[in-house]
């Protein structure tokens, strides 16, 4: 045997054992939802399962010893047999449109950019590639409903766990933090008119041409080609929040509330993935971090998702698009039962809760079953792969499908298996 017969040889032995699951899981007839959009909510820093989509018996964080539990009772929801904490009374009513999937798991560290990553990308960090986040990988796979606007938006800060890796910059998100002004930048000065636009476009031209294929410098060419195309009133006008009516922007309620409504605006003008940041004032000091004291005011939280959660729910469902629409709700991870000294919640990765809305699925208010604390998983484990995998089949998309890193094949997600239990 040649060098290069080996190589091929042992090449294919090395991978057989890493895709075959691929293989495997495509003679599984992958589910084929018929959701054209996607808004994830992120609530940054670990939403308590056991505070919000997974409650247990009441615990006590003043006693001595403290007793393990969820801070806030439950309520019945429209799902019988499914519950929430209190603070969730809007959405409560709607359930039969939601389904809390609450044995999410990963095995990662119990730190927030590693878990933020995870839950964007699906895969651990890697020492020689940049993974593509979900909104890119969508982006790529679907493009966006309307060429007039972007794929991939979000409404929050930016980071590389949110980008769109070895896919390059034409499949990244076009960013904003403020729901009025809209992304920074892509408003014209007054003084300088299309004209003007057109003439200087006209002698970057050649500069552009002589940019080589596949380098950086023609990745940064396409995002600003893109730029300067999305530039000007048509899709800034997408911003105007003030053209819905007061009762519908009310029920929506302060700035997390109306970065929701601006992602009901940004579906309705074909963005296909939108994320949406919550809470990026830290109303209760700490966020859904919730060490020490800032357990004190989760509640807070709590009471702004779901007002804003069930007001978008119900505005998509009268405006026909929530069945086209799946709403994400994602989280690094969850917080165990066990209050810590000042009463807060340490972090908790091997079991805890995220949800989904909408989107065509068969929703059951709740899949999966955890012990008496939410702390271990006892019926139907989803992990993160499998989150991912649940959301690409119900966008139409194949999870087994590979992308191409160079000459690298990589699956889009790690030997991930939709939840049939929520396709028809």
């Amino acid at each position: 045997m040649n060098r290069r017969n080996f190589l091929r040889s042992t090449a294919a032995l090395a991978a057989a054992p890493l895709f075959g699951h691929a293989s495997n899981t495509n003679a599984l007839n992958i589910p084929k939802g018929k959701a054209e959009h996607c808004i994830f909510i992120w609530l940054g820093g670990g939403m308590a399962q056991i505070d919000t989509f997974d409650p247990k018996a009441l615990g006590d964080p003043q006693a001595n010893p403290k007793k393990a539990g969820s801070a806030y009772p439950a309520i019945d929801t429209s799902v019988p047999g499914v519950q929430v904490c209190e603070h969730l009374p809007h959405t409560a009513k709607l359930m039969e449109h939601v389904t809390a999937i609450r044995t999410v798991n990963h095995k990662v560290i119990d730190e927030h950019a590693f878990a933020t990553n995870i839950v964007h990308t699906g895969r651990m960090i890697s020492g020689n590639v940049t993974y593509p986040s979900i909104g890119s990988i969508i982006a790529h796979e679907r493009g966006a409903a309307n060429p007039e606007v972007p794929a991939y938006m979000l409404i929050g800060y930016p980071n590389v766990s949110r980008g769109p890796g070895f896919l390059g910059t034409k499949h990244g998100y076009i960013y904003l933090t403020d729901t009025q002004q809209g992304p920074m930048g892509f408003t014209r000065p007054e003084f300088v008119t299309q004209q003007r636009m057109d003439a200087r476009a006209k002698l970057l031209q050649p500069l552009q041409h002589r940019i080589p294929d596949d380098s950086l410098m023609a990745d940064y060419e396409t995002a600003q080609r893109e730029a300067l195309r999305l530039a000007g009133p048509e899709f800034m006008r997408n911003f105007k929040l003030d053209e819905e009516p007061a009762e519908l922007r009310n029920a929506y309620g302060g700035e997390f509330g109306q970065r929701c409504l601006l992602s009901r605006r940004l579906v309705q003008a074909g963005v296909r993935f939108i994320e949406v940041s919550h809470n990026l004032n830290f109303m209760n000091g700490t966020g859904w971090d919730t060490h020490n004291e800032g357990q004190a005011a989760q509640h807070l939280l709590i009471k702004e998702l779901d007002a804003a959660l069930a007001a978008l729910i119900t505005d998509l469902r009268d405006k026909k698009l929530l069945d086209k629409t799946l709403i994400a709700i994602g989280t690094e991870f969850g917080r165990p039962a066990q209050f810590d000294g000042r009463g807060g919640r340490g972090h908790q990765g091997t079991c805890f809760s995220m949800v989904l809305a909408g989107g065509g699925l068969k929703h059951c208010g709740a899949y999966g079953v955890t012990d008496e604390l939410s702390k271990q998983i006892v019926e139907n484990p989803v992990s993160l792969p499998d989150f991912h995998a649940t959301i690409h089949a119900a966008l139409g998309v194949d999870p087994t499908k590979e992308l191409m890193d160079g000459s690298r094949p990589v699956p889009i997600t790690d030997g991930g298996t939709p939840v049939r239990a929520l396709f028809s």
